[in-house]
C-alpha cells in the first residue's frame, strides 16, 4: 500500500520554518560511549515516578529492571550499562523547574555486560494483553517528547474499537532529527514495531504519516514495508507545516477526522505514537532488550560536530558534547527544538526517557526577543492556531488570573506549539503565560483535592465521633437496664426467700410440742390418748391426711 495516493485534509493555521535539519544528518548515527557514571532519574514519564529495586551497593547489569512501575500510570527503569549502585538520592534532573528529583547513580565498570533476556519473536502468538505487559515490563514511553506509558495507549479497553494504528514521523519542529535518521537507518525496525503495536491493539491497518521534507526516511520506510511484505501499513507523505507533528494535526491531515475538544484520538477511532516508540516495541518484544537508550541529536550553530547520537538513558550532557567536539562561541543549551524545548542551566544534567535533541543555540539560531509591547489586537494569533483558539483571549484572562474565564477559551486544548508566539508583533511570551495559567489551574485542582480528602477526613471523623458517642450511651444505657433488671431479680429473691423464711417460722412454730398439757385429769389424758391412737392408726393406713389437716 506503501504507493498508493492518498487523500489528505489541511489543519488551521500553522506556520512554514526554516528546517535547519540539514546540519544534523550528514553522518550515520554514532554510538555515544559508555559514561563513566549513570545518573538515572526514577521519574522520566507521566505520572507515578518509578520506586527502586535496588540499594547502594548492588551490582547490575544492562538492561536489568532497577525500579518498578509505582501505580497505573508509570513506567519501570532499567540498568544502561552494568557496573555498581554509588548513590540513591536527590540529583539535578532536566525539567524546565530546574529542581531536583530522586535519581539512581551507577559507576559504570565499562564490560556493558548485558542480563539475561528474553526474546519472544512469533509475537503473534502472544495474546494482546501479553504483549502490553511486555511493553510495560521494559518501561516504553513515548519518545516524541511527551513521556507517556506506551502500554496504556495501547490498551484502550474493550469497549472500544481501534481501526487505525498511526505512527507520527513527521518530526516537525527545527533542527529535531532523530526520527529521521532513526526512519533512514532503521526503517525495518519501525515497520517491525508497527506491526507488534497493530496486533496489540488489534487495529484494521496502520499509517505511517512523514513530512515531505524527508525523502530519503520515506524511500528507506516504503522498501521496508515492500520487503517485509507488509499489506496494511502505508506510508502517508505529508506537506512539511509545523506543527503537522501535533497529534490531532496529524491525524486530521491524513484521515481527515477530528478529535473533539479535550478528547482523545482514540474516541476517533485512532491511537497514535511515535516512530521511535515503535522502533524501541521492537526490540523489547523481539529482541528482549529494554528501553535504556535512544537517539539524541546534538545540533545548533554552538555544537563543535552537529549529529546524531545512540545515547545511554542517565548519561551527562557534557560527556556527550564532548564526544561531539565540544562546543564554539556563546550559546544557550535547550533540551528540544526552538518551538516547544526549554532551557537547561546546566550540562551535568543526565539525558532522560525523553531527550530527543540537544541544541546548542547561539544567537543565531535563537535571536534574541524585542522587548514585550502592548497587544495591538492585530489577530494575527488568531490566524495562524492550528488548535483554532483566541491565543489574545487566553492572554488576557491568564495575564488577570482569570482561570474560570481562560477554560471558558479551551485552554487545555492549547498544545504549546509557539506559533501564536512566533508571528505576535509584539513579541508578547504568550506560551509562557498558557504555561502559566495551565500550571495554576493544575495547582488549584490538586488542592481542592486534597480540600475535599481534608473535608472528607473530617466529615468521617465527625461521623466516627457521634457513631463512637451513640455506641457508648447505647452500652451506658444496655447497662443500667441490666443492673436495674439485676436489682429486681435481687428484689424478687429477696422477697421470695423473706417468704420461705415466715413459711418455714410459721412451720416450725406448728411443730412444737402442745402447750397447756400439765395437771390434766384422767378423762382428760384419756381421750388425748384416744385421738392419738386413732391418728397413728389412720397414718399406718394413709388415711389420716384430712384428720391431721382438720387437727
Amino acid at each position: 500500500m506503501s504507493g498508493v495516493t492518498r487523500k489528505l485534509w489541511r489543519f488551521p493555521g500553522g506556520i512554514h520554518l526554516e528546517g535547519h535539519k540539514a546540519i544534523s544528518t550528514g553522518q550515520p548515527i554514532a554510538e555515544a560511549a559508555i559514561p563513566k557514571e549513570l545518573v538515572i532519574p526514577l521519574q522520566q514519564h507521566i505520572g507515578a515516578a518509578a520506586k527502586p529495586l535496588v540499594r547502594v551497593g548492588d551490582t547490575v547489569l544492562k538492561g536489568q529492571m532497577i525500579a518498578q512501575a509505582e501505580g497505573q500510570v508509570s513506567a519501570p527503569l532499567h540498568a544502561s550499562s552494568s557496573g555498581t549502585v554509588i548513590a540513591i538520592e536527590e540529583r539535578a534532573v532536566p525539567h524546565p523547574s530546574g529542581l531536583n528529583a530522586p535519581c539512581i547513580v551507577i559507576e559504570t565498570d565499562g564490560h556493558d555486560t548485558w542480563c539475561e533476556l528474553t526474546p519472544h519473536p512469533e509475537f503473534k502468538q502472544l495474546e494482546p494483553q501479553e504483549l502490553r505487559n511486555l511493553i510495560r515490563d521494559a518501561g516504553i514511553v513515548g519518545l516524541g517528547g511527551a513521556g507517556f506509558p506506551s502500554f496504556i495507549k495501547l490498551n484502550p479497553g474493550g469497549h472500544i474499537a481501534i481501526d487505525t494504528l498511526l505512527l507520527n514521523g513527521a518530526e516537525c519542529e527545527p533542527y529535531i532529527s532523530c526520527d529521521d535518521m532513526l526512519m533512514r537507518e532503521r526503517a525495518d525496525e519501525v515497520i517491525r514495531g508497527a506491526r507488534i503495536m497493530r496486533h496489540a491493539l488489534q487495529a484494521r491497518k496502520c499509517l505511517i504519516g512523514i513530512e515531505d521534507n524527508k525523502p530519503e526516511a520515506i524511500a528507506a520506510l516504503r522498501q521496508a514495508v515492500t520487503g517485509l511484505g507488509e499489506k496494511e501499513i502505508e506510508i502517508v507523505v505529508v506537506p512539511t507545516l509545523y506543527p503537522t507533528g501535533g497529534e490531532k494535526q496529524l491525524i486530521k491531515v491524513v484521515t481527515g477526522r477530528e478529535v473533539p475538544s479535550q478528547g482523545l484520538p482514540l474516541e476517533v477511532g485512532i491511537v497514535v505514537h511515535n516512530v521511535a516508540t515503535a522502533a524501541t516495541v521492537y526490540r523489547a518484544i523481539e529482541r528482549g532488550e529494554p528501553l535504556i537508550s535512544r537517539i539524541v541529536t546534538i545540533t545548533g550553530e554552538g555544537a563543535g560536530k552537529a549529529q546524531n547520537m545512540e545515547v545511554r538513558i542517565g548519561t551527562p550532557i557534557h560527556t556527550l558534547l564532548e564526544q561531539s567536539g565540544g562546543s564554539r562561541g556563546d550559546y544557550q543549551l535547550v533540551m528540544g527544538g526552538p518551538m516547544m524545548g526549554f532551557a537547561l542551566n546546566s550540562e551535568a544534567l543526565p539525558t532522560i526517557k525523553t531527550t530527543n535533541c540537544l541544541l546548542l543555540a547561539t544567537e543565531a539560531d535563537l535571536p534574541p526577543r524585542p522587548a514585550a509591547s502592548p497587544c495591538i489586537r492585530c489577530g494575527e494569533c488568531a490566524r495562524i492556531c492550528p488548535a483554532q483558539l483566541l491565543p489574545q483571549q487566553l492572554y488576557w484572562h491568564s495575564r488577570a488570573k482569570e482561570f474560570d474565564k481562560v477554560q471558558d477559551y479551551h485552554l487545555f486544548d492549547c498544545i504549546e506549539c509557539g506559533c501564536c508566539a512566533f508571528v505576535c508583533p509584539s513579541n508578547l511570551p504568550l506560551v509562557q503565560f498558557y504555561r502559566y495559567a495551565k500550571t495554576e489551574i493544575w495547582a488549584q485542582e490538586r488542592e481542592k483535592r486534597a480540600a475535599d480528602r481534608a473535608r472528607e477526613r473530617h466529615d468521617f471523623r465527625a461521623f466516627r465521633k457521634e457513631r463512637e458517642k451513640e455506641e457508648k450511651a447505647a452500652k451506658h444505657k444496655a447497662r443500667a437496664q441490666a443492673v436495674k433488671q439485676e436489682s429486681s431479680e435481687d428484689s424478687k429473691k429477696a422477697a421470695i426467700q423473706a417468704a420461705m423464711e415466715r413459711a418455714k417460722a410459721k412451720r416450725e412454730q406448728n411443730d412444737t410440742a402442745p402447750q397447756n398439757t400439765d395437771n390434766l385429769t384422767p378423762e382428760q389424758q384419756k381421750m388425748i390418748a384416744e385421738v392419738d391412737a386413732r391418728r397413728a392408726a389412720r397414718v399406718e393406713t394413709g388415711g389420716g391426711k384430712e384428720e391431721n389437716e382438720e387437727r
